[in-house]
């Protein structure tokens, strides 16, 4: 069941067991915990230990910045931009590139005894640990290193990036001397490092001469231009301030220093354009400790002059001494408990996966709390991988999570959209198209993809945000919203679509969506994509409901919507009309609906015969060859069974799952959790929660060979929707036709004795907890009522008064995995037979 390479075929599933090395990495249901040292996966540690805020991410690089994949210190939005070239140019291409910036690291500290640098990888290390507390929002670490000269030191270093203070990072460094007298020499540096930025770009695991696309771009100039630097020697304060060659964004970074100790000491700065330092010597005494805080404040801009953005740090700075660090850590432990309260997902006496769990809902949590005014990006503030990109997969991966856990960051992160509908609009212009059309992947608003075939091509991101939008209205009755701005995005993606697709007169009269690509990447510019005609179908319904229910509701906002959008009274009719004629491919041979019009009219691909080596394909093989087969690089047709589920008959998901999941490569990250939640939900119980632990670790054991890139945030927030929407069965249905209602249909594991979750909705948070017996719904906070549908019985739950109701079965429980339909080729080896399509 490991979905992406190099394990082999995503539906061929070794045992589900622990793959972490517990030597190493013990089970801590609340910390993520190394024991030893290890230079051979650098890059992946440093990802997993990133401690963030979604507005500032820093990497696990250790202090002394000796050892390192990337030392990366990352604010989400802040980017150069360069001119994208095109082998052969055409109208329309995507023009500038878009890349996040390693901006001036905060964390290096290096430490001297008797003038010998402490350097991890060299280190004769007594005592090794280092955590991330997923309480406190703190990773820390402690060493006991005896040094060349057989002295015995120890270290103690923290380092958090506050949720309270969107622009501080506090870092903690203690030295204590165990047995002799020495010399210490602390250095705490800011860093500018042109040479990460101008890094040569990576090429494909394997050695080959392909780029992977999954990477970012690099530079071959300077990216970051100086024009501040400073240091004061009498308080160690040291400032640098910069602006991108390119964009022309600006930044400015302080740094304060408070030293403890007994000891007697003295301080030098220096600072230069790329380099800011404040050293420390002691003449250090054993059991005397030596303590340096370090207070980092960060403020960056689209114009703003960086000396301005000085003055914000050190206002920023200023606040933080007034209030004092005890208070940050203070708040942060407030601030984290309530979101466990909100957020957390237990699965009791399973401590492994409970601390996998966390591990990802924090990681979504570091991606997304104060990233307002900006989007979610790929692997949020913890690496460069993908460029720092926002794509689709926030809508549909990490909004359910926040819609229904973290409400506020939902609405940031849809106000975000908003912001960019001017471009949106300018987008579908340049494409010949009314309406709006947001790009597949960006920063600024821009499209970035150059490549169209598989990026702009992905039209159903005007669906995706719609979908989204709509969970949230629904979950938080936020009506001030959608009249105010929201209501927009509804207006501006369903006259894209209308204006899109068009009529056909055949048996009957349908409308029709051309030239697109769905989310499976390895089937690009086709008629008919399954997943964006029932998503643009949902986008068109609930367009048309919004603009009615606004006139009738709300007059003078519909007026004003009007005004803005030029809305006509003929359009929602349109838009409904649309939606009800959308032809939805199914081919009655099968009794299955075709990825595309044309999907079943192409040849198998021998996943049986394709080396491992050869994963994922898309590094190894020319796009043309891998579009003129069946084969897919993640969930397609079985992900809009997922999101539109009331569409589709259960014997359509059963078939529909049976047929694609032998030829899901898993290549994506996206993949895994979706076939999680469909296989639950047929009936494939073992299948599913393979799946969910293939999902589970795609970071924590780098199952894609790039977490060194970054987190695979989509993935951690799809491995939320595989608990609470797969074994959970919660489903948020009928929203497009305005007869909304929350679903309840738990598919619990034999081996999890149960599974406890929480949604908020309307205010109201509910408790869940599923057992083989029976579903328990407890009103932790909020008026209430809430109701939900259990398997088809309406269930209310009020503040004070729980209900449990009895679970006779879980629905279908099917043994081992899908019997492929004949002619179906399976991994295993079963032997390739021609399909012959019955047309629609």
């Amino acid at each position: 069941m490991n979905a992406p390479p190099p394990d082999g075929p995503s539906h061929v599933a070794p045992p589900v067991e622990d793959p972490l090395d517990r030597t190493r990495f013990p089970v801590d249901v609340w910390r993520l915990v190394e024991t030893r040292f290890d230079s051979t996966d650098l890059g992946t540690t440093e990802s997993l230990f990133t401690v963030g805020n979604g507005y500032l991410g820093l990497r696990g690089n250790y202090s002394e910045s000796r050892d390192a994949h990337l030392d990366g210190t990352f604010i989400n939005g802040f980017h150069e931009t360069w001119p994208i070239s095109h082998a052969e140019e055409a109208y329309g291409f995507a023009r500038i590139g878009q890349t996040i910036v390693n901006v001036p690291d905060p964390k290096v500290i290096r430490l001297y005894v008797d003038d010998e640098p402490l350097q991890i990888s060299a280190a004769d290390l007594l005592e090794y640990e280092r955590a991330l507390d997923f309480r406190t929002g703190v990773l820390s670490r402690e060493l006991l290193w005896r040094t060349p000269g057989g002295k015995r030191v120890r270290v103690r270093s923290t380092r958090m990036v506050p949720l309270e203070q969107r622009h501080l990072a506090i870092l903690s460094f203690e030295v204590t001397l165990l047995d002799q007298n020495a010399s210490l020499a602390i250095s705490s540096q800011l860093v500018n490092r042109q040479d990460e930025q101008r890094e040569v770009a990576p090429l494909d695991a394997s050695g080959g001469g392909t780029a992977d696309p999954r990477r970012a771009e690099a530079f071959d100039r300077r990216v970051l231009e100086p024009r501040i630097h400073g240091a004061d020697p009498e308080t160690g304060r040291l400032k640098l301030g910069y602006r991108t060659a390119q964009s022309g964004m600006t930044l400015g970074v302080v740094a304060d220093h408070v030293l403890e100790t007994a000891s007697p000491y003295s301080m030098e700065v220096h600072a230069e354009e790329d380099l800011a330092k404040a050293i420390y010597r002691i003449a250090a005494e054993p059991g005397k400790p030596v303590r340096l805080t370090k207070l980092v404040s960060f403020h960056t801009a689209d114009t703003v002059p960086p000396r301005e953005l000085i003055d914000r740090c050190e206002r920023t700075l200023a606040r933080t001494h007034e209030e004092g660090v005890e208070h940050q850590y203070a708040a942060q432990r407030a601030w984290l408990d309530a979101f466990w309260a909100r957020a957390d997902v237990e699965i009791p006496g399973q401590p492994a996966l409970q601390q996998a769990v966390r591990w990802n809902l924090f990681s979504i949590l570091q991606a997304s709390a104060r990233a307002e005014g900006q989007g979610i990006a790929a692997k949020g503030v913890s690496g460069s991988g993908y460029g720092g990109h926002y794509f689709w997969d926030t809508e549909i991966y990490v909004m359910p999570f926040l819609t229904y856990t973290m409400p506020w960051a939902a609405r940031n992160a849809l106000r975000f959209r908003y912001n960019l509908l001017d471009s949106a609009r300018a987008r579908a212009r340049e494409l010949s198209q009314k309406g709006a059309l947001f790009p597949w992947r960006t920063i600024s608003g821009q499209e970035a993809s150059a490549y169209y075939a598989a990026g702009t091509a992905q039209y159903h991101i005007d669906a995706d945000v719609a979908y989204a939008l709509s969970q949230y209205i629904g979950a938080t009755g936020d009506d001030e919203f959608l009249a105010r701005e929201a209501v927009d995005i509804f207006v501006e993606t369903a006259r894209m679509w209308a204006d899109l697709g068009f009529w056909r007169d055949e048996t009957r009269r349908t409308f029709h969506i051309h030239g697109v690509t769905g989310p499976d990447e390895y089937t690009t510019v086709v008629n008919d994509n399954l997943y964006t005609n029932v998503l643009a179908r949902f986008n068109l319904r609930r367009a048309a409901r919004a603009v009615w229910e606004l006139q009738r509701d709300d007059p003078p906002a519909y007026d004003a919507l009007v005004r803005r959008t030029g809305l006509t009274a003929e359009e929602p009719e349109e838009w409904a009309e649309c939606a009800e004629g959308m032809y939805i491919p199914f081919d009655s041979f099968l009794g299955i609906h075709p990825q595309d019009r044309h999907f079943l009219e192409r040849e198998m691909w021998d996943l049986e015969n394709t080396p491992l080596d050869k994963r994922p394909l898309l590094l190894h093989y020319h796009p043309l060859v891998i579009y003129r087969f069946q084969v897919l690089k993640q969930a397609d047709v079985v992900l809009a069974l997922y999101l539109q589920g009331e569409e589709f008959t259960f014997e359509q998901k059963q078939a529909d799952f049976e047929y694609y999941d032998p030829i899901t490569t898993g290549d994506s990250t996206l993949s895994a959790v979706v076939q999680s939640i469909v296989a639950a939900e047929v009936g494939y119980h073992e299948l599913a929660l393979r799946y969910f632990h293939s999902a589970l670790f795609v970071d924590l054991d780098d199952r894609h060979n790039n977490t060194a890139d970054g987190v695979h945030v989509a993935s951690t927030g799809g491995v939320w929707s595989a608990l609470v929407g797969g074994f959970g069965g919660f489903r948020d249905v009928g929203s497009g036709a305005g007869d909304q209602q929350w679903q309840l249909d738990p598919r619990l594991p034999d081996e999890w004795s149960s599974l406890v979750f929480r949604v908020t909705l309307h205010g109201t948070r509910v408790r869940v907890t599923v057992r083989a017996a029976e579903l328990e719904l407890y009103v932790e906070e909020g008026p209430g009522p809430a109701t939900f549908s259990v398997r088809g019985e309406l269930v209310k739950v009020s503040a004070g008064d729980p209900v449990v109701v009895p679970l006779e079965h879980q629905g279908p429980r099917l043994a081992g995995e899908p019997p492929y339909p004949a002619g179906i080729q399976r991994a295993d080896g079963t032997v390739i037979s021609a399909i012959v399509p019955s047309g629609d």
